[in-house]
């Protein structure tokens, strides 16, 4: 049942991508939230990257060369990391970055995912937009992930992070959730949420 679980959000914001380079992640940020705990166990960091960030970037996330100066590498990171994906289910807004830039530890085991942006396209596809903001400023979120994360906007990665077990609470509730089988959240079935909104 969805109730049992904890569920890890993270979320990593990115040097930006340039012509024939891999793109590299320039923060981390991470959280928690179950029904039994609340929102808990923030993390943030700065990650070492070898090479500038772009100009693009820079303006979407406000990070810096000069706030990497210090920050660790991302596989120092592993620690915090485990730490809180393990034996947990992951959650990412769009989880495909996510998922890519943890592939730097090999055989993590990190998982099953929740992704939701999958799921408030199946929960709410009345919505214009389902970027995480847009939703969020949909169902008036936006200052309780203020409240949880002081001082922070969006794109920061520990925001965002926080902002989407933010979502993923309102949806359990809105919805009634709590006793569910997990795997609803896991596997979005747009016949299924749409049974639900009846």
């Amino acid at each position: 049942m969805i109730a049992h679980h904890t569920f890890a959000a993270i979320d990593f914001e990115s040097a930006g991508a340039q012509r024939g380079m891999t793109d590299v992640p320039v923060q981390i940020g991470m959280a928690t939230w179950s029904q039994k705990s609340g929102h808990a166990d923030p993390f943030v960091s700065f990650i070492r990257a070898d090479r500038p960030i772009t100009w693009s970037a820079q303006k979407v996330h406000g990070i810096s060369s000069d706030d990497l100066s210090e920050a660790p590498a991302l596989m120092t990171l592993w620690p915090h990391i485990k730490g809180r994906l393990s034996n947990r289910i992951a959650v990412a807004h769009g989880h495909g970055t996510e998922k890519r830039y943890l592939r730097a530890f090999p055989a993590h085991g990190f998982g099953p995912w929740v992704d939701t942006l999958q799921l408030a396209r199946a929960a709410w596809p009345e919505l214009q937009s389902h970027a995480l903001g847009d939703v969020c400023e949909s169902f008036q979120l936006t200052g309780k992930i203020t409240q949880l994360i002081a001082k922070k906007t969006w794109h920061d990665a520990l925001y965002d992070a926080t902002a989407s077990l933010v979502v993923l609470e309102h949806l359990i509730n809105q919805f009634d959730l709590a006793e569910s089988p997990v795997d609803l959240l896991l596997h979005p079935d747009t016949t299924e949420w749409h049974r639900f909104r009846r």
